[in-house]
């Protein structure tokens, strides 16, 4: 007889928090992995595990199946099922396994990263094959599965109300009492996914700039580790709090097991990647808008990675000769947390600019202001500052810009002094930092009110025809002229 809410296919770490967290709130679930022992594995393991993972009663709300049949026949009508499995193919397959042994109207949740284009079609096909779909980003890693992820639902609308309770409840909360779930509908097929996406790709730019802040502090004013803990936790206290800055701090305290140094000194300096940033850079190109600072954190990470040609490039290449700082250190210390702070600014306010291409794209209809509600608790990104976005789009739900919002706009101001002089001086040490360079560079060209476009089109019209505007006349009229013919040469 059927008695489970909902059913889990994949039990690598993420699902099986996933799971935990679901029964940890009363629900019943059912599980199934492809291999059978790591099903056997994981429930006969529940028992054995502590009781902040583990709650009482949680072990009797989850039960194992070898088969899709029996896994799928154990779930109540409409049938909920949630696939955590690697993105791409592995989904599809999975799909394809289950819907024969589904009914119309039974729901398929997709947890995983996968490709919000992938969540169009899915979408698609799955409701004029008579059932539901659902792709949701869940970000917070193996800990916010278990303990509250942000959550980001999105596919077909019909789905949601048969869903919601389970994933407001195991989500993370907010708010004065807590209550305040970071989970809500998003929008029609692929936008929670892609919500999921540009929340990658914030956190590709959040991770290099405060690489970069480091970078900065330990070569050009010689910071310990010690020291760089107590700076962090104190940019922690103020508006740069943020789990990634908390998490910061907490590394330069960690010291290798075998020869009690700082383990961060340890590491090797090549940065991976799963693609969901460099998926946000290739759309931004697609929609024509300019996520610089994301896509220069992507290229960060493939500069990283080619270490061996960079260690051979350091015994050729030089750079400012004898170059040292000589300034007020405390104030360079304030200057680049000012340039971290506004730099970030300038992270959000791209990120959600594609959000509104995107929307306009594929005709969804996003809320901007719960989308950094969803991001406030339980995710990577979560920080203070989010709340000041929703504050943002509250006031305005048209913003076109976060930085033409009243408190984005003082805040930009009052560190633009500090994020120039971090940014020369940085040059003038040799110093690179691609990301605070792209995001001073945004806000330069974004305040232009003309740029040099105009030369570039009159190269593209001499070599191509491909004609030009004037500010004469009506937009939307375009002009041609004979270059070489009327060019004159002295």
């Amino acid at each position: 007889m059927p008695q489970h809410d909902i059913g889990l296919i994949g039990l690598a770490v993420m699902g099986q928090n996933l799971v935990l967290n679901m029964a940890n709130h009363g629900f019943s679930v059912g599980v199934y992995n492809r291999t059978t022992h790591t099903t056997d594995e994981f429930v006969g393991g529940l028992k054995n595990e502590p009781e902040d993972k583990v709650h009482a009663g949680t072990a009797d709300r989850i039960q194992g199946y070898h088969t899709l049949e029996e896994f799928v026949g154990s779930l109540k009508s409409p049938r909920r099922v949630m696939i955590m499995v690697k993105a791409g193919k592995p989904v599809d397959a999975v799909i394809d396994q289950l819907k024969p042994l589904l009914s119309p109207g039974d729901i398929i949740i997709d947890g995983g990263n996968s490709d919000f284009v992938d969540t169009n079609r899915r979408t698609v096909d799955l409701k004029a094959a008579g059932f539901r779909f659902i792709g949701t980003g869940v970000s917070g890693g193996e800990e916010g599965a278990l303990k509250g992820p942000s959550i980001m639902p999105g596919g077909d609308p019909e789905a949601w109300p048969f869903v919601k309770d389970i994933l407001q409840s195991i989500s993370a909360k907010v708010g004065p009492k807590a209550d305040i779930p970071c989970c809500d509908w998003v929008g029609d097929a692929g936008a929670g996914h892609y919500v999921k996406m540009v929340h990658n790709g914030i956190e590709y730019g959040d991770m290099q700039l405060i690489c970069e802040a480091y970078f900065i502090l330990k070569n050009a004013l010689g910071l310990t580790n010690d020291e760089l803990y107590k700076v962090f936790k104190e940019w922690n206290e103020g508006e740069l709090e943020s789990y990634l800055i908390e998490i910061t701090r907490d590394i330069f305290t960690v010291k290798d097991k075998d020869s009690n140094e700082y383990l961060v000194d340890k590491i090797l300096d090549t940065a991976q990647q799963k693609g969901t940033g460099k998926w946000m850079s290739q759309h931004a190109l697609d929609l024509g808008v300019p996520t610089t600072l994301i896509t220069e954190a992507v290229y960060a990470r493939c500069l990283s990675a080619q270490k061996d040609a960079r260690v051979r490039a350091s015994k050729v290449l030089s750079g400012p000769k004898d170059a040292k700082f000589t300034g007020d250190k405390k104030q360079f210390i304030e200057d680049v947390r000012q340039a971290l702070y506004a730099s970030k600014l300038c992270s959000y306010a791209q990120g959600y600019v594609q959000l509104d291409a995107a929307a306009a794209e594929f005709k969804w209809k996003l809320n901007n202001g719960n989308i950094a509600l969803l991001w406030r608790g339980g995710c990577i990104i979560r920080s203070r500052f989010l709340g000041d976005i929703k504050a943002a789009f509250d006031k305005n739900p048209k913003l076109e810009n976060l930085l033409l919002d009243d408190f984005f706009k003082q805040a930009v101001d009052k560190a633009q002094p500090s994020w120039r002089r971090v940014v020369a001086t940085a040059v003038e040490l040799g110093l690179p930092i691609p990301v605070f360079s792209a995001a001073l560079s945004y806000y330069d060209g974004y305040r232009q009110a003309r740029l040099p476009a105009n030369l570039l089109q009159a190269q593209r019209d001499y070599f191509g025809a491909h004609t030009y505007e004037r500010i004469d006349k009506p937009r939307g009229e375009t002009f041609h002229t004979d270059w070489i013919r009327e060019r004159k040469l002295t």
